[in-house]
């Protein structure tokens, strides 16, 4: 237990900083450039998972033993683009069916996939053991 609540406060460090970045380039893309909401958000959520992909696997999730870089890599990617369906779907029903700020939808739609991020990584790339 006491290992799993270190993995999730390492987790949500790793999360705030993505989370900075995700944003920043939504909100620099759809407010300087004029981009979609939804199609600045979906680039933005790309830019974040190659940051959260170094930081994750480096500091919050160990190597599962036996799986190669390449496999956990595929699958950390393939987790990433159900994330990205779920924030991009959740974009454009807050965005496309609601009068709520797309920044306000952001934050639910960060939440949601949150959640789904850590409890995918944790079943299928987690080792189970300390990180450093």
């Amino acid at each position: 237990m006491k290992h799993l609540l270190a993995q999730i406060m390492k987790f949500g460090v790793v999360g705030v900083i993505a989370t900075v970045i995700d944003f920043g380039v939504m909100i620099f893309l759809t407010e300087v450039f004029g981009i979609n909401p939804v199609a600045s958000a979906t680039v933005s959520f790309t830019v974040s998972v190659i940051f959260n992909y170094l930081a994750s696997m480096r500091y919050v999730f160990s190597h599962r033993e036996g799986m190669s870089r390449q496999r956990e890599f595929v699958i950390f990617i393939v987790l990433s683009v159900i994330g990205l369906v779920i924030n991009d779907a959740l974009m454009w029903v807050g965005t496309e069916m609601t009068p709520v700020d797309y920044r306000i939808v952001k934050v639910l739609a960060t939440a949601v996939v949150m959640v789904w991020n850590f409890v995918s990584r944790k079943i299928f790339l987690d080792g189970g053991t300390q990180s450093s």
